[in-house]
C-alpha cells in the first residue's frame, strides 16, 4: 500500500497500467479502497468460521453481497461498505469465531503467489455478482453458493504456482455453473430472448432512464410504472432486455438510451429525467445530474438516493416515479438509429442448420466473436476498426457493453443473418459457449477447430470470471485486450500464453491476417 493506504489493481484501467495507489481511476477514494479491502479480510474470516457447519441463507447472501460490493464501479459509500464489515464480524462471532486475517496479506508477498491470489478474488468477485442476479429470482446452486465459501478460504490460504492454478480451473468450471443457472433464472423469468429491433429515439415526457444488468428490478419498475404516462429506457448492459418477451410486453419499454457506461457523464449532463442504477458501473455523478441518481442492492455513492430492498427482493420506486414526473422529460420527439439485439442461444440454435449450412457453403468463411467490458482508457477503438475490416463472408457474434464500439455500424448481412449478433449481457457468455459447443458437435471437432476466434476486452472481475471459465474449458487462442491485467505476473502471464495460446491484442490488420491466413 502507498502511504495514503490504497493500492488496486483490478481494473483494466488502472493506473499508469500499474496499481492505483492515491485514489482510484474510477473515481474511488483511498478510505472506500481500504475498507473494502477489510471488508474482503472479514469475509475471509467468515469462510474460515464456516469451516464445515451450514452457515445458512443470511451468511450465504452475505457473501455474495460484500463481494459484488467490492467490484469496480459498484460501491463508493464508505459508511456502506462499513455495514457490511459489521455484518461479517457478526457473522463470524455467530458461527464461532475465526483467525483474523490482515487484509494487507491480500496483495503483498511473491509476485506470482500474489498474482495468482489476486486472479482467483477477483473472479470471484464477478461470479458473485451474476449468483446474486440468479438468487433474488429465487436460483441457486449449492456449488456456487459453496464456492464462495471455498474460494475466500483458499484466498486466505498459501498454495504453490500448481495449486494456484488448479483452484483457478475448478472456478472457472463453476462460474459456468454460475453463468447457466443465470441464464436459466432469466429465461425462466421472461421467456428466452427473440431478435428485436430497439429505438434509440426519444419521445416527449416524463421518463426513467435504468441501467446496470438487474432484469428484476427492470420488471419491477415497468409494474410499478404502468399507466402513470412514464417511458422507459434501458442503457448500457441493460440493452439486451428489450428481446425478452416477458419486458419487452410492456409499451411503455420505450427504447434504449445512450451508450457504454463509460459515456453516462455525458450522455447524464442535465437530463430531464431520472437515472436508476441497478449494479455497475456508476461514476462519480457530476452536478448537473446528481439530484437524479438512484442507487439500489449494493450499488451506492455519498449523497445519492438510494432505494432500499425489500421482503422478496423486491423495491419501492415511488422516489424514482416522482423525480420523473417533477422533472417532467423531453420536450419534444428525437429520432434515432435502431439497434438490434436478442440473438442468445435459443434465437441461434433455432437457425443452426442454416448457419451450419452457409459455413459448409462456404457462405460464412469465419465466426468471430468480439465483445466483453467497454472502457475509457485510449486503445478500444481497436474494436469498431476489427468489426469495420472484417471481410464481408464472417459472422461477428457480440455481448456486453463492448458491443457499443461496433453495433451501430452498418456491416451489411450474410443472407438471412444480420452480420452482428448481440447475444446479450456479459453473463450471456454461457450463449455464446453453448453455440460454439453445438457447432462443434455438428461438425465433429473441437471448439478450437472450428472456424471461430474470441477477440475480447476486458475492464472489470466479471470479465475475469468468464475469462478463466473458458480457459478451464480449454479453449485456446483468445486475443484479450486493449492491454493484459495489471495483476497477470510476467511469469504467471508466461504459463497463460504457453498452455492456452492467451494473446494481446495487436492491430486489427495484423490480427485479422494472422488469423484468417489458418
Amino acid at each position: 500500500m502507498s502511504d495514503a493506504g490504497m493500492f488496486c489493481f483490478q481494473c483494466e484501467q488502472t493506473a499508469g497500467g500499474k496499481g492505483c495507489t492515491r485514489v482510484g481511476v474510477c473515481g474511488k477514494q483511498p478510505d472506500v479502497a481500504g475498507k473494502q479491502d477489510q471488508l474482503t479480510a472479514a469475509m475471509i474470516e467468515v469462510a474460515r468460521a464456516a469451516h464445515g457447519k451450514a452457515a445458512g441463507g443470511a451468511t450465504d447472501e452475505l457473501l455474495m453481497q460484500g463481494l459484488f460490493a467490492t467490484v469496480t464501479n459498484v460501491n463508493f459509500d464508505g459508511t456502506r461498505i462499513d455495514a457490511l464489515i459489521a455484518q461479517a464480524k457478526a457473522a463470524t462471532a455467530r458461527l464461532g469465531g475465526a483467525p483474523a486475517y490482515d487484509p494487507q496479506a491480500l496483495f503483498h508477498g511473491d509476485a506470482d503467489a500474489t498474482s495468482l491470489r489476486a486472479t482467483l478474488l477477483f473472479g470471484l468477485r464477478g461470479m458473485a455478482a451474476y449468483a446474486w442476479h440468479a438468487h433474488v429470482l429465487g436460483v441457486d446452486d449449492p456449488v456456487v453458493t459453496g464456492w464462495h465459501y471455498k474460494g475466500l478460504l483458499e484466498i486466505g490460504r498459501d498454495h504453490s504456482v500448481e495449486e494456484w492454478l488448479a483452484l483457478l480451473m475448478e472456478f472457472g468450471k463453476v462460474n459456468l455453473t454460475c453463468m447457466e443457472i443465470l441464464d436459466r433464472a432469466n429465461t425462466t423469468a421472461y421467456g428466452h430472448p427473440v431478435p428485436t429491433s430497439v429505438s434509440t429515439s426519444r419521445e416527449p415526457g416524463p421518463f426513467i432512464v435504468i441501467t446496470g444488468h438487474d432484469l428484476l428490478d427492470l420488471k419491477d419498475l415497468l409494474e410499478q410504472t404502468q399507466g402513470k404516462g412514464i417511458n422507459i429506457y434501458t442503457h448500457g448492459e441493460m440493452l439486451p432486455a428489450h428481446g425478452y418477451p416477458g419486458l419487452k410486453k410492456y409499451p411503455h419499454l420505450k427504447g434504449n438510451y445512450g451508450t457504454a457506461w463509460q459515456n453516462q457523464q455525458k450522455e447524464f449532463d442535465n437530463l430531464p429525467g431520472p437515472i436508476f442504477f441497478t449494479t455497475n458501473c456508476i461514476m462519480p455523478p457530476k452536478p448537473s445530474y446528481a439530484d437524479r441518481v438512484f442507487t439500489t442492492s449494493v450499488v451506492g455513492f455519498p449523497g445519492m438516493a438510494h432505494i432500499p430492498t425489500g421482503p422478496g427482493h423486491r423495491k419501492d420506486f415511488t422516489p424514482v416515479i416522482q423525480k420523473a414526473l417533477e422533472l417532467g422529460g423531453w420536450k419534444t420527439r428525437v429520432e434515432g438509429k435502431p439497434l438490434m439485439t436478442g440473438f442468445a442461444r435459443n434465437a441461434v440454435m433455432s437457425v443452426a442448420d442454416q448457419v451450419i449450412g452457409a459455413v459448409k457453403a462456404g457462405l460464412v468463411k469465419h465466426i468471430f466473436l468480439v465483445g466483453g467490458c467497454d472502457g475509457a482508457k485510449p486503445g478500444r477503438n481497436y474494436y469498431t476498426e476489427f468489426v469495420e475490416k472484417t471481410p464481408k463472408d464472417t459472422l461477428i457474434l457480440t455481448l456486453a457493453c463492448g458491443k457499443y464500439r461496433f453495433n451501430h455500424l452498418d456491416v451489411g448481412s450474410i443472407g438471412p443473418f444480420p452480420r452482428v449478433l448481440d447475444m446479450g449481457q456479459c453473463n450471456d457468455a454461457y450463449s455464446a459457449i453453448q453455440v460454439a459447443v453445438a457447432l462443434a458437435k455438428a461438425f465433429n471437432c473441437s471448439v478450437n477447430e472450428l472456424p471461430l476466434t474470441l477477440v475480447l476486452s476486458w475492464y472489470e472481475q466479471k470479465a475475469v470470471c468468464i475469462l478463466l471459465t473458458l480457459l478451464a474449458l480449454g479453449i485456446q487462442n483468445i486475443r484479450l485486450g486493449p492491454t493484459l491485467p495489471a495483476f497477470v505476473s510476467p511469469a504467471v502471464l508466461s504459463v497463460l500464453v504457453n498452455k492456452f495460446g492467451l494473446k494481446p491484442v495487436t492491430t486489427p490488420d495484423a490480427d485479422l491476417a494472422e488469423i484468417l491466413k489458418k
